[in-house]
């Protein structure tokens, strides 16, 4: 059911709903929209900022880990004073403050399966792409939470119409991409490593999945600590994650699924890369009939 809009709304997003593909229609469906973003450091930061400021009607942020002082250079939605703070705390004041119509829910935990902690070596929310596979989003073993005892995964996903995987870990990413496919929610998962990024989409029933992506690479454990990140790029992903998620949830445009899209950010160059047909996927069963044969 989409939500309806005040006339202050519809003045606030004045500059949104002029445009044909959006409309009234489309700013009361991000309004009744619910975005679960699962890790709050540089990829997380810009697409929560984004999804906030354009009028979604809820957001949940999952994250363990705190600010540091070297997260501020990408992550926009903290400063100085912040440092020590739960990222998810800190930034649902910021998100709060940028917009009180939007309903923000922090959780300071990992992720769990069948209610077990998830843990994970690296923390959460900085960049990795696949075929470097610095992988996304962490969380620390012995995770508190702040506003759950205890989180229902199953639960959780099937209560949120798209997720945003901003996390940096292949086991972490693989339970992700589960349960979107178990529950039915669209995916998008965004990475970004020192001047690359890397976008794709998922949608249960539509597309092959994140595992199907996976098969054609290795896992090599790659930091950006190790590897390093330039602000700019994580921040073009994230929005980029952004972009894409309400695109689906307005049914607007042209969204690539079985396709990996790619960003070099030295030669400003965007490029697409199509899935092959693979064997067939335990999680998704290649459920797309269009992928590339070739």
């Amino acid at each position: 059911m989409k939500t309806p809009l005040s006339t202050k709304q519809v003045m606030r997003y004045n500059r949104q709903i002029v445009l044909p593909q959006v409309d009234i229609d489309g700013q009361e469906l991000l309004a009744s929209s619910r975005i679960l973003i699962i890790g709050v450091g540089g990829l997380g930061n810009a697409a929560a900022t984004s999804l906030c400021g354009s009028g979604v009607g809820k957001i949940t942020l999952i994250d363990n880990d705190i600010v540091e002082h070297t997260n501020l250079p990408r992550q926009t939605l903290f400063d100085e004073s912040q440092v020590g703070q739960s990222k998810v705390m800190a930034a649902k004041v910021r998100l709060s403050q940028m917009n009180s119509d939007c309903e923000i829910v922090s959780i300071e935990a990992s992720l769990l399966q069948d209610n077990m902690p998830l843990t994970a070596g690296n923390r959460a929310g900085e960049e990795r792409t696949e075929t470097n596979s610095a992988e996304e989003g962490a969380t620390k073993t012995g995770a508190t939470e702040l506003e759950k005892p205890e989180i229902n995964t199953h639960k959780l996903f099937g209560e949120h119409d798209i997720v945003l995987d901003c996390t940096d870990n292949t086991q972490s990413r693989d339970l992700i991409n589960r349960l979107c496919y178990k529950h039915g929610v669209p995916l998008i998962s965004g990475a970004a490593i020192r001047f690359e990024g890397q976008l794709f989409v998922a949608k249960p029933g539509e597309s092959q999945c994140y595992a199907c992506l996976r098969r054609l690479f290795s896992a090599p454990e790659l930091s950006c600590t190790e590897a390093g990140i330039f602000s700019p790029i994580v921040n073009i992903v994230g929005t980029y994650q952004a972009l894409l998620a309400m695109q689906v949830l307005m049914g607007v445009g042209s969204v690539p699924v079985n396709t990996l899209l790619t960003f070099d950010g030295l030669q400003h160059e965007w490029q697409q890369w199509t899935l092959p047909a693979t064997l067939q996927c335990d999680v998704c069963g290649n459920q797309n009939k269009d992928v590339d044969e070739g």
